[in-house]
């Protein structure tokens, strides 16, 4: 008769495969995050100075320069209060990020800060909203590059790019927007040249664009009326959430601050004075310039206005010359915009592609300048089939759902982390603390809110897709699976 046989047992040192429940849980170890930029390539070039230009840059272009015209029909001259509301609610959660940023200045941010603090499932979903919400903002600002450019064109030289090959497309019989393609391929171009001479590039381009808002407040408001500004909310309170739901991913530049943490010199100082910094200077210039524009010219005709603070320019002055020289500097903004949220999307896939999420070939780096160029190369492909070939209207909707969803997480991630990792060294904390998260958190559910069903069915369908890659690949490849086998 034969003897039963013993049960297996697992290899001395090995342990249990971790179900599904505790994969989607797990969480990045905080001494990882310490321990890994120096090893991985990127070299610390980016002082205070170029950091808060790369979040100004980030910033400024989208929400005056393309997405006026979009906003304005929304809420009438209560747009103001809509950029007040964008601007309160991105002050708190730069608060938040402020924080995690001196704890964990790597590279990825919302993303890095979910995997350190909510797990591998948030960080993963965070990971696609802000891989969608970089790619798609990018190429509708590209895509409003073109506009500016005809206008430049026609102000100069009577002459301008045939419509089909420069208007967004589908719009009138559009088929191509080249100018949107050709800005993406520049941006590409600079960034595979080096960290810290895109930084340099920007700071530049980031000033000028300052020089050029001011300018265009300082003549606007010579023709200001303020019946204008009645009736000032003509679409009621519904109307101002709706257009700073809209208007809310323009300020994306907080969270392409702290994509840059494994690239900047003293990063527990200079990552939250950056953001900080960046966000006081980009809210009082949204507010100035709106105000000037409202003033300047009656709300209802900046329904499908191209190039919108030119026409206001040329309106009050009859000269060519102001007109001329915001259209430059809206060249110069967009380009700027379009050249650092590319920046932010290859650091993301950098960061997704350390931790397994991604394949290797996202990870590597040129030896020379210290870029990584593969990963550069797709992200550019990727925008400039948006920009070139895609109506982006309902898309860019979808922009402000991904951001507030990771500022969301940011702030929630600030109180697991004060909670479960007290002890860490904190640069800077987040004053009224628990009252700031809980009311960024707040403030982002209200936006949340008053978006269009489109956009959460668009949403649904984006993280369905994200969920299969992650069955399919990314559960597989990540390093702490690779770590829970050993």
């Amino acid at each position: 008769m034969p003897l039963p046989s013993s049960p297996t047992l697992p290899a001395a040192g090995s342990r249990p495969a971790p179900s599904l429940l505790q994969r989607l849980l797990r969480t990045k170890p905080i001494d990882s995050f310490v321990e890994q930029p120096e090893s991985q390539g990127l070299r610390r070039s980016m002082g205070l100075f170029q950091l808060t230009m790369l979040g100004v840059g980030a910033t400024v272009g989208t929400g005056i320069f393309v997405v006026l015209t979009g906003a304005v029909p929304k809420a009438g001259p209560a747009v103001l209060l809509s950029f007040l509301l964008a601007g309160i609610t991105a002050a708190l959660t730069a608060l938040c990020y402020a924080e995690l940023a001196s704890t964990l200045p790597v590279s990825g941010s919302s993303y890095s800060y979910a995997y350190a603090t909510l797990g591998e499932a948030v960080a993963y979903g965070v990971g696609w909203c802000l891989l969608l919400e970089y790619g798609v903002s990018a190429a509708a600002i590209a895509v409003g590059w073109g506009q500016y450019l005809n206008e430049l064109l026609q102000q100069l030289w009577g002459w301008q790019l045939p419509h089909a090959i420069s208007a967004p497309p589908g719009q009138d019989g559009a088929l191509f927007n080249l100018p949107g393609v050709l800005l993406v391929a520049l941006c590409g171009l600079l960034l595979m040249r080096g960290a810290q001479e895109s930084a340099a590039v920007n700071a530049v381009m980031v000033l000028l664009k300052l020089a050029v808002l001011v300018m265009f407040a300082a003549i606007a408001f010579t023709a200001f009326s303020a019946s204008h500004l009645t009736p000032f909310m003509p679409m009621g309170m519904a109307g101002v959430g709706a257009a700073a739901s809209s208007i809310f991913f323009s300020y994306i530049g907080i969270d392409a601050v702290s994509t840059a943490g494994e690239e900047v010199k003293n990063p527990r100082r200079n990552l939250p004075l950056a953001i900080v910094l960046s966000l006081l200077i980009v809210t009082a210039l949204y507010i100035l310039v709106a105000l000037a524009g409202l003033g300047a010219q009656p709300w209802t005709e900046f329904q499908g206005q191209e190039a919108g603070l030119a026409v206001i320019l040329a309106r009050i002055t009859g000269a060519a010359w102001p007109a001329v020289v915001l259209s430059i500097g809206a060249i110069v903004s967009i380009f700027s915009v379009t050249l650092i949220v590319i920046y932010g999307q290859t650091r993301i896939l950098f960061a997704m592609n350390r931790d397994g999420m991604l394949p290797a070939a996202f990870g590597r780096v040129h030896p020379r300048t210290l870029t990584p160029v593969f990963n550069t190369v797709v992200v550019c492909v990727f925008i400039g089939l948006l920009a070139g070939l895609v109506p982006l209207d309902a898309l860019v909707d979808l922009t402000s759902m991904g951001t507030l969803i990771a500022f969301a997480v940011v702030s929630a991630g600030v109180m697991v982390l004060r909670r479960t990792r007290p002890e860490l060294h904190r640069g800077f904390r987040v004053p009224l603390y628990p009252l700031v998260p809980l009311a960024s958190i707040g403030c982002c559910l209200y936006l949340v809110a008053s978006l269009p069903r489109t956009t959460y069915l668009l949403f649904g369908g984006m993280l369905a897709v994200a969920a299969l890659v992650y069955a399919g690949y990314s559960r597989h490849h990540s390093r702490l699976q690779a770590g829970s086998r050993r």
